[in-house]
């Protein structure tokens, strides 16, 4: 167990032995009833589970991602040379690990990284949108994806640091989500987005990565209109497949997937609608279509992109959910890691450093460490 969760027991027994030796029980000298004393860090020291096999392997990996980042702050990955999503997703592995900017000895990587993230960040319009997280220097993926991941790196680091340059930068890249929110009422995409910084189609995907991002920021105290987050968790209800519980990747289209339900029952779980029907429905089809020898090949085709999902999904459902699941994955991925300390060959085209960053930020989702995946 690591050192923070042996610190939150400690704590709760220090609560629960001031309670029972109170001077006042003492002049009473009437034994007290036992209480259940409740801590509220109870839940998530219980349901940690890692493992020292699984803390060492995290640590392998992130010092594999420190000895891959480039010059400028970002990392490269796979066919993704230049794009903004994954030096967000490295980053986001150091923040889940415990690590800050300008402290320990990842300080300056982190430093690095995020001056390169903040520095994408477009407030002339002249290269792309303003607003838009863009690095126009080389290789990268839909602009919305990358805007998606880059905006909720920034908006934690924003959270842990205060750093007063980035706020206004954060609250740009915010107003381009909000601005290019389908709102046209249509089923098919109305509260959805879709690759491109502008209305139009919608996925699930794209959208919940957005929703991610708006969560952080509204948990860094920057302004988030509820009707953009309505809207949002509208479309990703209108996602939902009645017929088997799980999530399709767009309204009406195509088969639901673990990566797409995943997604789907997280966004719902962070808006407390637990006991929706769409949300449990999610959760039954993710008990019945687990990660195993009987049921990989739907997990295959984005695989470090499905555990992403799955992961956070089954962590804020807890109980039986959370241990069968994360237990299964914990292992597998110790098992999997190189000998160098990476992940990746089962993403080849998104790249190692991309997978490397994807196990650490699964084995590290119980420590609670980033707001974004706490209950």
């Amino acid at each position: 167990m690591k050192p923070f969760h042996q610190a939150r027991v400690a704590l709760a027994s220090v609560i629960a032995l001031a309670a029972l030796t109170s001077p006042a029980l003492a002049q009473s000298g009437r034994a007290r009833p036992q209480q259940k004393v409740a801590s509220p860090w109870d839940v998530e020291a219980r349901e940690y589970y890692g493992t020292p096999e699984s803390e060492g392997a995290v640590e392998r990996g992130l010092a594999y991602l420190a000895s891959h980042q480039l010059a400028d702050g970002h990392w490269a990955s796979g066919g993704y040379r230049g794009d903004v999503g994954i030096t967000g997703l490295c980053l986001l592995a150091f923040l889940a690990s415990g690590h800050q900017p300008g402290r320990g000895k990842y300080g300056l990587i982190l430093n690095q990284s995020v001056d390169f993230l903040a520095n994408a960040v477009q407030m002339s319009g002249q290269i792309g949108t303003t607003g838009l997280v863009y690095n126009s220097g080389g290789q990268s993926g839909p602009p919305m994806y990358g805007h998606g991941f880059a905006t909720l790196a920034l908006a934690e680091v924003y959270g842990m640091t205060r750093r007063r340059d980035l706020k206004p930068r954060i609250e740009a890249a915010i107003k381009l989500i909000e601005d290019c929110q389908n709102q046209d009422g249509q089923a098919s995409r109305d509260g959805g987005w879709r690759y491109r910084p502008q209305p139009g189609e919608a996925d699930i995907s794209v959208t919940v990565v957005q929703v991610l991002a708006l969560r952080a920021a509204r948990n860094a105290g920057l302004n988030v209109p509820q009707s953009t987050i309505n809207r949002a968790i509208a479309y990703m209800r209108r996602c939902n497949n009645p017929g088997d519980g799980g999530f399709l990747y767009q309204f009406r289209s195509g088969a639901s997937g673990p990566a797409r339900t995943g997604a789907g029952v997280l966004s719902l779980m962070m808006a407390g609608l637990r006991d929706s029907p769409e949300c449990q429905g999610g959760l039954k089809y993710l008990k019945n279509h687990p990660f195993d020898a009987r049921n990989e090949w739907p997990y295959r085709e984005h695989f470090y992109y499905a555990l992403y999902y799955v992961t956070q999904a089954m962590y804020q459902a807890g109980g039986d959910y959370w241990k069968t699941w994360y237990t299964n994955i914990r292992d597998m991925l110790v098992r999997n890691q190189s000998a160098d300390g990476d992940w990746g060959i089962r993403d080849s085209e998104a790249g190692i450093e991309y997978g490397t960053a994807m196990a650490i930020l699964v084995l590290q989702v119980p420590a609670g460490l980033l707001p974004i995946y706490q209950k």
